[in-house]
Formats: C-alpha cells, structure tokens, sequence
C-alpha cells in the first residue's frame, strides 16, 4: 500500500531538488511568478481585513483568529496554484549547504522574487484602495494596522519576523510531505494560522496591508514603512526562515545520513 505521505528525511532530500529548480528558474518566470504571489498573499490579507473590520469591538482575541483563519488561503494558492514567495524560498539555502546550488544562485532568486512580490503586492493594494470595498469601517482597520506595524521597534521587527517565518517555512516544508491537496490545504493552514494570530510579521504580507494603509490614509511617509517594518522583518524573516530551520534539518537529516553512508560503504 502506497503512503500518503513524506518522512522528514525525504522531505529533505526533495528541498534540495525544489531549491535547485527554484534557483535555476529563467528571470522573467522569477518575477512574472513573484507579481504572482505578491497578489495571492495580498488575497488572504485582503480577506483577514475585510473579516475583522468591527469584530475587534466584540471580543479581539476572536477577531484576531477569525482574521488568521481566513488569511492562509494566499498561502494554498501559492503551493498549489504556483508562484514564487520570497520567504517559502528562504529553506533554498538547504540546496547551499548540500553543495548543490551555489549561494549566488539563491540570491538571484530571492532578489528577483523579492520583487515581483512587492509589485503584486502593491498593485493590488492600489486597486482595491480604489475599489470601493474598503468602506469607513474597513479602511479605518486597514489604517490601523499599517500604522501599528510602523510603530513597532526595530527589534520588535526583527523578532516577529523571525517567528513567522519560522511557521512558514514549516509549513511550506511540511506540505512537500503531502501528496494530495487535501493534506497541502491543512498542513499550510494551521502554521500560517498561528503566525497571524500570534502577531508574527510576515514581509510580504506587509507588502500589502502597509501601502493599503498608506492608500486608504495612513499618516507616514514610504520610508518609514521601509525602515520602520519591511526591512527589519525581511530581516528577521530570513533568519528563521533560510538559516534556523534549513540549519536544523540539514544538521538532523543530511549530515548524519551521508555519515551512515560513508560507514555502510566502509563496511
């Protein structure tokens, strides 16, 4: 009988094929791709606002999960649709480690993703500020959260953007194991749930609930959403997302299985 599913050790062996196709991926399709998931990702954020616009006066906590239930869906569309999300293809730096992809490589991909990703991003923001669905209660809420995203410390950033991508590199690194779209849909659900209910800072995301802000009446300038949010969480985003977690299985499931190789040969 078939399983239906992947050991971590063989999800492992397979990010380091994912990683080299990402990585050898032509320009174009790294950006059309990106614009691709800028959009997909700013579909959930769109949806976590439009939900929660008055909830927040009824109980916040409730709000807060509401709002995360619904955002995964950017996510699926992502993995299963297809395109390419800067901060799923952090765990690429597995493909470095192995030695199959060299580190310029990866970096052309995520530079070139990067920004398809913003362009998305920001092109929807742009629409639906001026698509009449952001009524005055919804575009207060989209204001708000614009605005507390730039009012947190650069610190506060870098450590939310760590825990996110944690979860969302999990997440993406877990539905690899899944071989149908049942076993995706509820594996990138409940990781990017929690990090959205946690509070965590997701780069992209921010991508398009920043400039909606800024759209609809935030009061700040475009460089404060840089420097304030989307570089510090880009930072901490790549630090849980390309070194802690590729780090850890690298260590767990690829150097101890080329050891035990080297041994059965010998013996």
């Amino acid at each position: 009988m078939e399983k239906g599913f992947l050991k971590p050790n063989e999800i492992a062996q397979n990010w380091i094929e994912i990683g080299s196709k990402k990585a050898n991926l032509s320009i174009t399709k790294m950006i059309v791709l990106g614009i691709l998931a800028g959009i997909f990702i700013g579909f959930g954020a769109h949806g976590d606002i439009i939900l929660i616009q008055t909830l927040g006066s009824i109980d916040i906590g409730l709000a807060k999960f509401m709002g995360a239930a619904v955002f995964p869906v950017g996510i699926m569309l992502v993995v299963m649709a297809g395109a390419e999300l800067f901060t799923g293809n952090n765990l690429m730096t597995l493909s470095v480690m192995t030695g199959k992809e060299k580190m310029i490589t990866v970096f052309k991909n995520w530079t070139f993703v990067y920004i398809g990703n913003f362009i998305g991003s920001i092109i929807l923001a742009f629409l639906l500020s001026k698509s009449g669905l952001y009524g005055e209660a919804a575009a207060l809420k989209a204001v708000a959260i614009a605005e507390s995203k730039i009012s947190i410390t650069f610190s506060q950033a870098i450590i939310r953007g760590v825990m996110c991508n944690i979860l969302v590199v999990l997440a993406v690194w877990m539905q690899t194991g899944a071989k149908d779209f049942i076993g995706k849909i509820f594996i990138l659900w409940f990781p990017v749930m929690l990090f959205v209910l946690s509070g965590f800072e997701h780069s992209i995301a921010n991508m398009y609930f920043i400039p909606l802000g800024k759209y609809l009446g935030g009061n700040f300038t475009w460089s404060q959403m840089w420097l304030n949010n989307i570089i510090p969480v880009t930072i901490g985003n790549l630090i849980g997302g390309a070194l802690i977690i590729p780090t850890a299985y690298w260590i767990s499931y690829l150097i101890i299985s080329k050891k035990k190789d080297k041994k059965s040969i010998v013996a």
